[in-house]
């Protein structure tokens, strides 16, 4: 894996393990040099991330849509950002340059990326790992929701475990370079 996608909030949350984890992911992509992408603000755990990344002396890319570059505040320090039309254009430009993907505690934003994310692997668009850094238990409640899905015929088994979660930066980037991703010709197979 040469670049990661990170999605998360541009606020910081509530607790302070979840920028604690954001600055921790930034360290360890940093000084494995692995390229951080992700959306291109310099506030709250985004800005935490790319910081961290940047400190560490690794390479990161921003993408951020017009519309946002003024709210969510575009990083000024970053090696390249992208400037594109749309939060759509945001996750297809996102999505041709990692190789996989984390999640961090977010919004609905963060969400959309990552269900995006998620089902172009489930329906073949892609083969690219995702996984949830689950700071604190914050997704446990969409864990047992995913679990619910699987369990009342919505979604596959092979198709939910291709969610990888772990608690720690450095045990979820291990797990993501060692998933095996079902083959994937629809969303049924």
């Amino acid at each position: 894996m040469h670049r990661i996608g990170v999605f998360c909030g541009a606020n910081p949350g509530r607790l302070p393990s979840y920028l604690r984890a954001a600055s921790e992911l930034g360290s360890l992509l940093g000084s494995q040099r692995i390229e951080l992408v992700y959306g291109g603000s310099s506030k709250g755990l985004m800005g935490a991330v790319a910081d961290a990344a940047l400190a560490a002396g690794g390479a990161v890319t921003g993408v951020i849509p017009a519309s946002l570059a003024d709210r969510e505040i575009a990083h000024e320090g970053l090696t390249t950002l992208d400037i594109v039309d749309s939060m759509h254009a945001r996750k297809q430009r996102m999505a041709e340059l990692a190789d996989a993907f984390v999640t961090l505690p977010g919004g609905f934003g963060t969400l959309d990326e990552t269900f995006e994310i998620l089902t172009w692997t489930q329906i073949g668009v892609h083969r690219k790992p995702l996984g949830l850094l689950n700071i604190d238990g914050f997704f446990d409640t969409l864990l047992a929701f995913a679990d619910e899905q699987v369990a009342q015929g919505f979604v596959q088994a092979k198709h939910r475990d291709m969610l990888a979660v772990a608690d720690q930066p450095e045990a979820l980037i291990a797990t993501l370079q060692s998933l095996s991703l079902p083959e994937t010709r629809a969303w049924r197979d």
